[in-house]
């Protein structure tokens, strides 16, 4: 199958699985996308393997609070 005939997610996998060491699990799906009466909702998938939150230099994500 040549790449014009690949669907989007064809491409996605092909992309995602193609580098060295990659494996079926950096293909799969990270967020979830709907939508309903025009609106679309993107959520992350709860099975990601990384979550958004707070980065380096945050103090949530050193692990201080506001009483450190």
């Amino acid at each position: 199958m040549s790449h014009e005939e690949m669907t989007p997610d064809q491409k996605r996998h092909d992309q995602l699985t193609t580098a060295p060491n990659a494996t079926e699990a950096d293909a799969a799906p990270r967020v979830d996308v709907t939508e309903h009466d025009g609106v679309t909702r993107v959520d992350v998938a709860e099975n990601a393997a990384v979550r958004p939150g707070p980065g380096p230099g945050m103090p949530e994500a050193d692990g201080e609070t506001e009483s450190d």
